[in-house]
């Protein structure tokens, strides 16, 4: 037993030292595939933007359809640098409109869609570059967070939603045939109330300090700008009394016979002096 004994412990000390250095070995084996791995990822990249026109938009267009809009945007950038004047840039052009959307980034989005338009003009595809220009600065129904703290999207600037706006009318002015057209159509009629809610906040806030000239005029711009929309009762109601305050008695009752035309289910309040007119 003697005899037998160390040759055990030899055995189970070479043991841990073998072990030791086989992580060692693993480990530089590890380092050595990764930096592989990389070199071989850039040299790939880099191959991939050296390609020629044709290559680098069907890798492009590769990547968005699969919802790689990252990949997709330095692909199809790399083109428009590389090939200007090909006809792949051009449509490269087209779909970095849409990638910068689907990506998260309306204000590039919409610069690539004017520039888009500046430089072609007369392409068959303006009317899509028009339409997600549109979409691009188009916002919805409140959020969720919007909701919870109750928040009134009528006091806030809507500079975004008039850009929207604008957008959508000239799509369908110049184009009323378009694919896109009926869509937009909708969407107008949603950014329309919503603008025509902010005109009357401002109105009503002109009219409650006094300034009652201010106040007639931002009415009597929802009512020529708005038609149709429902904030355009709530501005002739801030006409009837603006004329009055103003002492123009005969279009106050002008304003007045259209607001009971129109809207006669809407009412002027009884108590001339109130400050407070506001109904949305």
């Amino acid at each position: 037993m003697s005899f037998i004994q160390p040759k055990i412990a030899n055995y189970r000390t070479n043991n841990r030292r073998n072990t030791g250095e086989r992580p060692l070995a693993l480990s530089l084996v590890l380092v050595l595939s990764l930096a592989f791995a990389v070199s071989g990822c850039g040299a790939k990249k880099r191959r991939d933007m050296q390609s020629g026109a044709e290559e680098l938009y069907a890798r492009g267009t590769k990547s968005m359809g699969s919802g790689n809009f990252r990949n997709a945007l330095g692909y199809f950038e790399n083109l428009e640098a590389r090939y200007p004047f090909s006809n792949q840039a051009k449509q490269a052009q087209i779909n970095l409109i849409y990638c910068y959307y689907k990506n998260g980034d309306p204000e590039a989005a919409t610069d690539a869609s004017i520039q888009f338009e500046r430089e072609n003009p007369t392409h068959p595809r303006v009317d899509y570059a028009l339409y997600m220009r549109g979409l691009a600065n188009f916002k919805g129904e409140k959020s969720r967070t919007q909701r919870l703290l109750r928040l009134d999207l009528a006091k806030r600037p809507p500079v975004l939603a008039r850009e929207s706006f604008s957008a959508f009318s000239r799509l369908i002015q110049r184009y009323p045939n378009s694919i896109y057209t009926p869509d937009a159509r909708q969407r107008m009629i949603f950014l329309r109330n919503r603008l025509a809610e902010h005109e009357n906040y401002v109105a009503n806030y002109y009219f409650k300090r006094s300034a009652y000239v201010a106040a007639l005029n931002r009415a009597k711009f929802t009512v020529e700008t708005y038609d149709g929309a429902p904030a355009v009762a709530e501005a002739l109601v801030v006409m009837v009394l603006s004329y009055e305050k103003l002492g123009m008695r005969d279009l106050a009752e002008d304003a007045r016979e259209v607001l009971k035309l129109n809207y006669p289910e809407t009412k002027v309040p009884k108590n001339r002096k109130t400050k407070r007119i506001r109904f949305f």
